[in-house]
């Protein structure tokens, strides 16, 4: 008599990741982290840890450097302190800080979500309308929600200046040291200068590497990687050069 091979069953689809996983996931395996998102993707999640921490940075700075001075150091990179009487620039910044405490409120909870549904909006037109690919928007959306938990690094970096740094010197915008602005004063070069090496940041371009690997991933490899990311790039160089002309035109 024959002996009878018995071949165990393989499950049809490979069981989702667990959040924990997927957002570790994002660190240190990406590819199969990204293959596991595309397979059941989820939104949820990276979506609210987004906000939290939004609303963690923005409340810890109201609360240790305080609204008032987040403007009156805006109005002073902007140069217009120098065309106030001293009168004028308190009373700005007294203004100023009541209307920038409710938008720097109001920001910390649908600011992120409405950065990633652009993105995700923009990476449904690239993959299937520039490159003729197939996806969907909740596989998008799923991808850059998860791509974007690399900020976190960004997020506790800065929590730790706030906390444990020189209040004095922290610079409302540019929070932490990944981009060369951080190192310039904004009062020694141009404007425009100062926009562009404050807009390339690491945590951008990481960012963007990751959504594109994601996307490719998405788009079943039939786009590669690179060609997602230097369309998203060059998108990106087209935005600050607005940024540059805006703030040269004294916007």
């Amino acid at each position: 008599m024959g002996e009878t091979t018995i071949v165990p069953t393989v499950p049809d689809e490979q069981p989702a990741d667990s959040f924990i996983g997927r957002a570790i996931g994002v660190y240190i395996s990406p590819g199969r982290t990204f293959e596991s998102i595309v397979r059941r993707p989820d939104f949820l999640a990276p979506l609210i840890i987004a906000i939290v921490a939004a609303i963690a940075v923005t409340e810890t700075m109201l609360a240790k450097i305080g609204a008032e001075r987040i403007v009156r150091h805006a109005i002073e990179q902007s140069g217009k302190a120098s065309q106030m009487s001293a009168e004028q620039l308190e009373q700005a910044v007294h203004q100023g800080a009541s209307i920038a405490g409710i938008i720097a409120r109001v920001g910390e909870v649908v600011g992120a979500p409405i950065f990633l549904l652009i993105i995700a909006a923009l990476s449904l037109f690239i993959v299937n309308v520039l490159f003729s690919a197939n996806t969907n928007f909740k596989v998008n959306f799923s991808v850059v929600c998860y791509a974007y938990l690399v900020s976190l690094v960004g997020v506790l970096l800065t929590l730790i200046l706030i906390l444990f740094g020189d209040t004095e010197q922290f610079n409302p915008q540019n929070f932490v040291p990944s981009n060369v602005g951080f190192f310039l004063n904004p009062h020694e070069i141009s404007k425009p200068l100062y926009v562009i090496a404050s807009s390339f940041d690491i945590f951008t371009i990481w960012f963007l590497i990751l959504t594109s690997m994601g996307l490719s991933i998405a788009a079943a490899r039939k786009v590669r990687t690179t060609p997602i990311f230097l369309t998203f790039a060059g998108l990106w160089v087209l935005w600050v050069l607005g940024k540059a002309g805006l703030s040269l035109l004294g916007g």
